[in-house]
């Protein structure tokens, strides 16, 4: 049996889940890490996805044919803002940006910034946000 990972920050399975066969083991996650991947499984999951938690989550598939402009990224401000203060304790939300914009995709990169409390240091991810809906690119 391999030996626990201790960590004041957390320990939890990595995302998406990985099994090793030999030795038998699910891939972990620590720290920094560990905090990143909970913020990206928030962002990324609607609320009512979850059967035993409907409330969790970050409902942000509601924005996908928003108009892109100044209103658009307050309104992410506003809704990654009160998702983390729900479900991610351990973080203080700072502010969100987007750093690119792909129009022809509609792909926005949304770079979340975030201080993790405990040890008082910034960090921040980068979450790919699509504009357009699934089933746009459908052949005539």
């Amino acid at each position: 049996m391999p030996d626990k990972v201790q960590s004041f920050l957390g320990t939890g399975w990595g995302f998406p889940p990985l099994f090793i066969k030999k030795p038998d083991i699910v891939k972990m996650v620590s720290n920094e890490e560990d905090i990143k991947e909970s913020i990206f499984i928030i962002l990324s999951t609607t609320p009512g996805e979850r059967i035993m938690q409907p409330e969790f989550g970050c409902d942000l598939k509601r924005l996908a044919f928003e108009i892109n402009d100044s209103t658009l990224i307050a309104t992410f401000d506003h809704i990654i803002y009160h998702a983390l203060l729900n479900f991610e304790p351990r973080v203080n939300y700072i502010n969100t940006e987007i750093i690119n914009r792909d129009e022809l995709d509609g792909t926005l990169y949304l770079q979340i910034n975030f201080k993790i409390i405990i040890t008082n240091t910034r960090h921040n991810i980068v979450f790919p946000f699509y504009l357009q809906g699934e089933g746009t690119n459908v052949p005539a």
